[in-house]
């Protein structure tokens, strides 16, 4: 993402949400909003068979997205159950979760933190979706490179001292190492209250197979040339040695094969995993 211009990934993401409710069949991850979020001109395109989020090629992204959004969900459900109250979405996107009534909003606050420019499209395509917005839902505009999560979330009234669920999707690739570090530390470190984080992030290319890489360095060209290129990726071990520096203790680390065991065991239409991407879960 770049200037004032709302993120073109997040409207990408949305589409392959929004498709996986037509194509895949049971669907991982059911969400009844997907389709109307997009907006009418992409769910009509998307019903007739126009873009390339319907094309065989694009079953393997499509499931690695919809099984992203069913374990944070799933995770959520269990933090939640253990008492954890606030919701934190770091890079919302188009993200549907607080407008579906899933969860009682007095027992849960959702604070929704964006890119200004993509959050206020968002909000636009809510009004023009006719789609309610609750009021346990606050908007937190936040540049990732400019300024910290934790001094937005204080503007948005959000209670450092209470325990707090955070999902991370689809965000990290984007970022510099250093900016992803300190925001995994901000997690780790608020004083007086445990937390939990989900988030996904690219392995290394140097440690997976050559069909990984060329299907990474194909969707990473393709983001590339809408201006928002990646920047990051770990090595699994990397990865799990910060989370315990920066004071998580609680660490899972799960790759496509993990997942699809978890998601797609089972399927009658092959619907699956195929990248080298990453979901961990880590907690404090």
């Amino acid at each position: 993402m770049f200037g004032d211009k709302a993120s073109l990934t997040a409207q990408g993401a949305a589409l392959h949400r929004a498709a996986h409710q037509l194509l895949d069949h049971p669907p991982i991850f059911p969400d009844p909003l997907a389709l109307r979020i997009i907006g009418r001109e992409a769910e009509k395109a998307l019903r007739g068979g126009a873009p390339r989020h319907i094309l065989p090629g694009a079953a393997g992204l499509r499931a690695f997205l919809a099984v992203r959004s069913r374990f944070t969900e799933d995770c959520l459900v269990e933090a939640m159950a253990g008492g954890i109250g606030q919701y934190v979405l770091l890079g919302a996107g188009l993200d549907t979760f607080a407008y579906r009534g899933a969860y009682d909003p007095a027992r849960l606050r959702i604070f929704e933190v964006d890119h200004p420019a993509t959050q206020e499209w968002k909000r636009r395509r809510l009004r023009d979706a006719d789609i309610a917005l609750p009021r346990s839902v606050f908007y937190v505009p936040v540049d990732f490179e400019r300024e910290t999560v934790g001094e937005g979330l204080v503007r948005a009234g959000f209670d450092f001292a209470a325990p707090a669920f955070f999902a991370w999707l689809g965000v990290v690739y984007y970022l510099t190492r250093e900016t992803v570090i300190e925001t995994l530390r901000f997690v780790a470190q608020r004083t007086g209250a445990s937390s939990e984080i989900v988030f996904d992030y690219p392995q290394a290319a140097d440690t997976t197979s050559p069909a990984q890489r060329r299907a990474m360095q194909m969707v990473a060209a393709r983001v590339s040339s809408v201006g928002e290129p990646f920047r990051t990726a770990f090595k699994p071990e990397e990865i799990k040695g910060t989370l315990l520096n920066l004071g998580f203790s609680r660490i899972e680390d799960m790759d496509a094969a993990a997942l699809n065991a978890r998601y797609c065991r089972g399927r009658d239409d092959a619907f699956a995993l195929r990248g080298s991407a990453h979901m961990v879960r880590a907690g404090t």
